[in-house]
């Protein structure tokens, strides 16, 4: 082997996720890094901090894989970032976006060059474009839905403007800029050509130039060309016609003025439409067709990143695109610079599994050469390319001696729906933990109120929802407003598909789109995995129920037709079926796949969430809004199939994605708890703000559904230190935003695409109005004070379980004290790292005086400030530091509560070797203590209730991480246990270490 021992990967201990962008840059994260350290995180997790669109956010609109963000900062800046890192120890993940670009940006240059040369273009087959599309006006062109109105109108307006810079000729629309074609600049070149031949004599050397220089462009190679020496010269040549020109306007003022006369003449005059025909014509002859921003969603030739036209999708099946996307990325690993990825939207990919397969294995190859320190050397290609067969055919070997190995730290962010699971075959660590999320929430809903929640809801709002329905619904409205073009395109494939076939070819083209577009509002998971002629079992299931689904529910479609449209997607054909048919209807399947997952967000997450507001907690990503909860013993059973399967995927409890913080979740889910006040509530609150709705369409605004979530969302995130203060304007400006957001996203009385501004208006008119009502805010407040109490132990719960449950528990930037944002952009909100820093400070100090136990007494009585979950986080991850190997290696051994109080409880141990270490909770306090009752700790609360430790003997002793304090198990008949009196002694969790 190259290397002794194969690279293994590098295993976090706990990660925190950080938002880089124009306001949080490399130097801001070195700033942190020791106080991340302090906390006990070992890994800094990053949005991605490769060039993105100028201004970014968010990152993940991404323009050129192989550079840094300037915005972010320097390289050097990222080395001190690295260098600080490594001071503490501390690893790095890095989100990595292999599915899309972003197209809006003259930073992104294979898309330029595209957009000049067209089909034959060096980078044509790097993006999923069709340039043979259903609309034949389409042909060898790519549609560019960018324009904010009509085509003819945004013309005529004077908005396209010609420009010529640099010896070049391109279209400016506001900020966007646009190449030309190089041999449509004829057309600018030619017109009026006469006037500037008068200018010179016949032989002058500046006149000839220019006709030489069109007779250049004449004969340049068209887009359409295929043969690569006629593509190269077509290159090679467009790049010398630019020197030309800009040398030759450099040297005659008349040429440069007859150009500049004709770019004016093309740009025309607003209120004069014939003046536009120049350039309309010299529009017509791109390799691209502008057009009204709606007119994607049905004509669309280039595969989205979901529905936003701004993303175009690569195609990363190509090895040529995957290489030259990941050379930077690759080389910071071989550095050891980033020592972990998370692979951003990967159900987006044509083929997930071989895409991951080739990720792990030039892992495995930067991993050796950074180990070999043979990077540097490899200057000639021959040495290289023996080194690369040396490490491809180590891996080989290992991977054959042992299929499990994964070289690298890889997570990927994918939604799985109840009861599916991430397919083991995939070379992954694991998800980046939505499934934890809902899961460990789900333990928080009081389900034995199911009843008196759907009834408070339906009562409400005056009418009932059921979530399955809406997200059948809502995916056909998606397919059908948003994602049409894509629907068609398949329906066409389909088409073609039973054409080739006497039983099949029947079938029409508008009863096959049909089908396909109810088999997918019938698919019950994002997507399945089909990249061979052998389907996963499960895949077969998931196939089955949807078109079984679409059949019942459309019994005036021929049944045939799902018939044949499922024996396609399982490919189940003849044995006389040709290898070319065999790959075509592979081909289709794995662009159905693609598909199913954006129409499966698009409908449910970012439609169906924002319709269905019963209990808006559960409406997280991969969460089941009709399902009231989980037992403690399903969450038990998802925790040991994690510790079976990928005991180190990432655990979060909020992410960039989320609907909603942490804390905001899990004050939420108090209102589970407290049923009938909640009605009560809801009712006085309703009458309270009735004559604050104004009258649209004939119906008050806003409609009894949206004042529900406005209720639910001010309980969720009214600030902690205003729950007795006014509060801020800022506050104001955010639940607006949000409201306006939700009420777009559910597509019921508005939408993104048409918004209906009276609507809106009298939304945020009535939240207004609300918000300055005293008699309101008296009234919610101390209701909020209430759900606001109990949400906080909630939180505690939640982070502790968290910490010790099988997997790397991760935390999202900020969430160290009460996290109280909404859905994005609200939750890309700077976080004050300096008041973070100051508390955790403050806190060692104060532990170094008073020891932990009466700390964390100080801490809960003046809970509002976080300082309590500051701390328990503190205890708790440095703790998990300290004793890694039991977090990564322990069994996971669900442990009973018995007694009195035994629903309020949940429980686990980890064990490995001789080390014991138990993870306690309180839940559903609300029934421990009363409305406003005190904090769930001591013999009062938990009266007989204990903790069965079947494996332990008498008297065996536990020391309290979070406390400090020391317990020892009691006989209890049934063998030895601990009684949660004394575990919950000082505080509602507890962190319990056996002692020997």
């Amino acid at each position: 082997m190259v290397n002794e021992n194969p690279p293994a990967a590098r295993i976090p201990v706990a990660t925190y996720r950080l938002q880089f962008n124009r306001q949080f840059s490399f130097a801001a994260a070195q700033e942190i890094v020791p106080y991340l350290n302090d906390l006990g995180v070992s890994d800094i997790y990053a949005s991605s901090y490769l060039t993105a669109k100028e201004g970014s956010m968010h990152g993940y609109d991404v323009v050129d894989q192989n550079r840094l963000n300037w915005e972010i900062g320097t390289g050097e800046a990222y080395a001190e970032l690295i260098g600080e890192l490594d001071k503490f120890g501390m690893g790095h993940i890095l989100d990595f976006v292999p599915n899309h670009m972003c197209i809006e940006s003259r930073e992104n240059a294979w898309w330029m060059d595209v957009l000049e040369n067209g089909p034959c273009s060096n980078y044509a087959t790097f993006f999923d474009i069709n340039w043979q599309p259903v609309k034949k006006e389409l042909t060898n062109k790519v549609l560019l839905p960018l324009l904010g109105d009509q085509y003819g109108k945004v013309l005529e307006n004077g908005e396209l403007r010609l420009l010529f810079e640099d010896g070049a000729f391109s279209i400016a629309y506001y900020e966007t800029r646009l190449p030309l074609e190089p041999t449509s600049w004829l057309q600018i070149l030619r017109h009026r050509l006469d006037v500037v031949e008068a200018a010179f004599s016949a032989d002058a050397p500046l006149l000839q130039e220019l006709l030489s220089i069109i007779t250049a462009l004449q004969h340049l190679p068209p887009t359409t060309e295929h043969d690569p020496e006629k593509i190269g010269e077509r290159y090679r040549e467009k790049e010398v016609v630019k020197k030309r020109l800009l040398m030759l306007c450099g040297q005659s003022v008349e040429i440069l003025n007859f150009i500049t006369e004709n770019v004016t003449i093309f740009n025309g005059s607003k209120g004069n439409p014939a003046s536009f025909d120049l350039l309309d014509q010299l529009l017509c002859r791109q390799v691209y067709r502008l057009s009204f921003w709606k007119v994607a969603t049905e004509e669309i030739n280039y595969r989205r990143f979901f529905d936003i036209n701004a993303l175009s999708a690569i195609r990363m099946e190509d090895p040529i695109v995957f290489r030259e996307t990941h050379a930077l990325v690759l080389r910071l690993i071989q550095e050891g610079k980033v020592t972990g990825l998370r692979i951003d939207h990967v159900d987006g990919l044509y083929d997930p599994l071989t895409y991951l397969e080739r990720l792990q294995r030039n892992c495995f190859i930067q991993c050796c050469l950074g180990a070999s320190g043979a990077g540097p050397r490899l200057a000639d290609a021959e040495t290289a390319a023996d080194f690369m067969k040396k490490c491809n055919d180590d891996y080989n070997g290992v991977i054959a001696e042992n299929p499990s190995y994964k070289p690298f730290f890889i997570v990927c962010e994918k939604i799985l729906l109840k009861g599916e699971q991430l397919p083991e075959e995939w070379p992954v660590l694991g998800t980046t933990g939505y499934d934890y999320l809902n899961y460990l929430n789900g333990i928080f809903i009081d389900q034995e109120n199911l009843k008196w929640l759907d009834r408070s809801y339906t009562r409400f709002i005056r009418q009932t929802i059921n979530f399955a329905e809406a997200v059948y619904e809502k995916k056909k409205l998606v397919m059908q407003v948003s994602m049409s073009g894509e629907i068609n395109t398949l329906g066409h494939y389909l088409n073609n598909i039973s054409e080739k076939n006497r039983l099949t070819r029947d079938f029409t083209l508008i009863s096959l789109t049909r089908a396909i577009i109810e088999v997918i509002a019938c698919f019950p998971v994002y997507r399945t995995y089909a990249n061979s002629s052998i389907i996963r079992e499960k895949d077969v299931q998931y196939i089955e129920t949807a078109v079984a689904k679409a059949k019942r529910r459309n019994p005036a479609i021929s049944t045939s037709i799902f018939d044949f449209l499922r024996d396609v997607l399982l490919l189940r054909q003849g044995e006389d079926a040709s290898e070319g048919d065999r790959l075509e209807w592979l081909d289709f399947v794995m662009k159905f796949q693609q598909l199913t997952g954006p129409v499966t967000a698009k409908g449910m997450e970012d439609t169906a969430f924002y319709v269905y507001n019963r209990l808006v907690s559960l409406n997280e990503v991969g969460g089941a809004p009709d399902r009231f909860g989980i037992s403690v013993d399903a969450f038990h059973s998802q925790n040991a199939d994690r510790f079976r399967t990928f005991p180190h995927a990432l655990i979060a409890t909020a992410t960039h994605d989320s609907k909603r913080g942490e804390d905001v979740r899990t004050r939420i889910d108090v209102l589970s708890e407290m049923p009938e006040k909640w009605q009560k509530s809801l009712v006085k609150w309703s009458r309270l703000n009735k004559r604050k709705k104004n009258m649209v369409d004939g119906q008050p605004a806003p409609g009894r559904n949206d004042e529900y979530l406005l209720y639910q969302t001010l309980v969720g995130a009214w600030p902690v230190e205003e729950v007795s203060n006014p509060f801020s304007p800022g506050f104001q400006a955010r639940i607006r935003e949000y409201m306006v957001k939700s009420t777009r996203e559910a597509k019921v009385h508005t939408s993104w695409i048409n918004p209906n501004g009276t609507y809106e208006k009298a939304l945020t008119d009535f939240i207004d109005a609300v918000l300055g009502d005293a008699a309101f805010l008296r009234d919610f407040k101390a209701f909020a004070a209430l759900v606001s109490h109990h949400g906080m132990f909630n939180s505690l719960s939640q982070v502790l379980l968290k910490i010790g449950s099988p997997g790397i528990p991760d935390f999202y930037q900020g969430t160290e004290l009460w996290e109280l944002s909404l859905v994005d952009p609200d939750n890309r909100r700077p976080v004050d790292f300096r008041i973070r820093r100051e508390m955790l400070s403050r806190l060692k100090e104060r532990e170094a005086q008073v020891g932990p136990g009466p700390l964390v007494r100080e801490l809960l009585a003046a809970k509002e400030d976080g300082g309590i979950k500051l701390y328990l986080i503190y205890r708790g991850l440095n703790y998990r530091r300290a004793e890694r190997r039991l977090f990564e290696n322990g069994d996971y051994l669900p442990l009973e509560v018995q007694g009195e109080k035994s629903r309020h409880g949940c429980a686990f141990a980890r064990r490995w070797e001789r080390k014991t270490m138990i993870i306690a909770a309180s839940r559903l306090t609300v029934g421990l203590v009363g409305d406003l009752g005190p904090v769930p700790v001591g013999r009062d609360v938990w009266k007989d209730t204990a903790l069965s430790l079947p494996w332990e003997e008498q008297g065996a002793k536990y020391r309290n991480i979070v406390t400090g304090g020391t317990i020892a198990g009691a006989d209890r008949g049934m063998g030895t246990a601990l009684e949660l009196a004394e575990v919950f002694s000082d505080a509602p969790v507890a962190m319990l270490e056996r002692l020997h």
